[in-house]
């Protein structure tokens, strides 16, 4: 009866407890796809926005437009990680490809001015990561430890702990694990945010445009870690059972655990922004992205298995939850400028977020949702965004070459500028002809990160993220 109240509460704190901030940065944290010239020039596109990625930065350049237009985009993404885990290193790549592109934009006839719509498809976030960690702990600590400090039931149901009392009453469960492991694991992150937009830009007066977007977005979003302890300086031999009153459980050799969280994600958000030509040579434009309304539909799922001399150990069946909760993102404000001076283009971007204005907003009980939001307050900070581009027209050629550099600094307070993340970009453009444009774009990011497997600071890895996309965009005027 005991075990089966804890494992009650346990199932019942799980999805309670499971989220925290890093959720609410998952989804506010920039993505890096847009169509190949914007990327090309390192997304420093709010002062120009004149294809249908403008969509994505500053509706209003839709107003330069003055053809129907299709466009399409695949990429390619790979991204590895070199990671440190008690001074051993693993190094692990995983790369995917997808079309994060499709649309058409509008023109219609007017007298004077412009009147231009969009409609179409972005996907404008990849979740793909992953790590792999191998390194002995020598420490006394372990993650089986750390279930039975938290009342786990998991270690129990594996032979790992035991129960003890102070008389007739339960005293909590105790292990005879005492560290000195091997530990070992991999962490994959999949899916994508993407969006159904539909925009519109107006030229209300001689060279300054005004547009809008709305955009319905949806997601899905999977982390899958699998993780062992193993005993392999055999620490533990035949001669200890760690639970007294069962003999299976001499010889421990490892421990195995795998916890799978998937999101399916809904929401939607809304965009304004203006664009003012002051002449031939310069473009202004400003942009306020709304707040992202996001609906997660959540499941978690925990699998474990134990492993000794003469027997094993497995939760039959695993643990399983789901739950459904809202988080609402910040708002966010857009400035950028380009420089024409004859076939070269130079423009730049600098885009304001406050991640302390993230919020749980339903779904998690009013002071479970306080106790989140105030974490995000004290951990978190406002930044500001810096992207700057170029583009070059080779004269008599239909060839356009581009350079840019994004700098998204860390949304933690206080944290080194390692932890910031840096993007350079490169680009070409061919014009095959007056109709048909095919571009060609190239980022390369790369920042640290860290990570603990449990408790804090007991088993951290230390990462190095080098990541690589590779973008085509084709573009159809008519």
């Amino acid at each position: 009866m005991k075990k089966l109240i804890v494992l009650i509460l346990v199932l019942a704190s799980v999805s309670i407890n499971a989220q925290n901030y890093n959720d609410a940065l998952r989804l506010t944290e920039h993505g890096i796809l847009s169509g190949a010239r914007a990327l090309g020039m390192g997304n420093a596109y709010t002062a120009l926005s004149n294809d249908f990625s403008g969509i994505a930065f500053n509706p209003a350049g839709l107003g330069l437009i003055k053809k129907l237009q299709l466009d399409a985009s695949l990429n390619y993404n790979n991204q590895s990680t070199s990671t440190e885990l008690f001074k051993n290193i693993t190094t692990y790549d995983n790369g995917n490809t997808g079309f994060n592109q499709f649309g058409f934009v509008f023109p219609f006839p007017t007298y004077q001015g412009s009147l231009v719509f969009a409609l179409g498809y972005n996907r404008y976030k990849d979740f793909n990561r992953v790590i792999k960690f191998d390194g002995y702990n020598s420490a006394n600590n372990s993650m089986i430890q750390d279930m039975v400090s938290y009342n786990d039931d998991i270690a129990y149901e594996l032979g790992l702990s035991y129960p003890t009392y102070n008389g007739a009453d339960y005293a909590g469960d105790e292990t005879r694990i005492n560290g000195k492991l091997n530990q070992s694991g991999t962490i994959l992150q999949e899916g994508d945010i993407s969006a159904w937009s539909f925009a519109g830009a107006i030229e209300v007066q001689k060279n300054l445009f005004i547009g809008g977007s709305l955009n319905i977005i949806s997601g899905e979003y999977t982390k899958n870690r699998e993780y062992n302890e193993i005993d392999t300086k055999d620490n533990y031999g035949n001669d200890l059972a760690l639970d007294p009153e069962d003999e299976f459980t001499r010889g421990f050799e490892s421990f195995y655990y795998n916890d799978i969280l998937t999101w399916d994600l809904s929401g939607y958000d809304a965009q304004l922004g203006i664009l003012y030509k002051a002449n031939d040579l310069v473009n202004l434009g400003a942009s306020i992205k709304f707040p992202r309304n996001y609906t997660i539909k959540e499941v978690y799922r925990e699998d474990a298995e134990s492993f000794f001399t003469n027997a094993n150990y497995y939760l039959d069946p695993p643990y399983e939850t789901a739950i459904q909760y809202e988080i609402t993102t910040p708002f966010e404000f857009y400035l950028g400028a380009a420089i024409h001076y004859q076939d070269l283009t130079l423009s730049g971007d600098a885009k304001i977020i406050d991640y302390t204005q993230m919020e749980f907003t339903d779904g998690l009980g009013e002071r479970a949702m306080k106790d989140k939001n105030l974490d995000i307050k004290d951990l978190l900070q406002s930044v500001t965004n810096f992207n700057l581009g170029m583009e070059y027209k080779i004269p008599y050629t239909g060839i356009a070459l581009r350079g840019g550099f994004m700098y998204y600094p860390s949304a933690f307070k206080g944290d080194q500028s390692d932890f910031d993340k840096k993007y350079v970009t490169a680009g070409i453009g061919f014009a095959t002809d007056k109709n048909l444009s095919i571009n060609i774009a190239y980022a390369h990011g790369w920042w640290n990160d860290f990570g603990d497997n449990y408790g804090s600071n007991l088993s951290r890895t230390f990462q190095e993220v080098s990541v690589n996309n590779l973008m085509f965009t084709v573009s159809f005027k008519f």
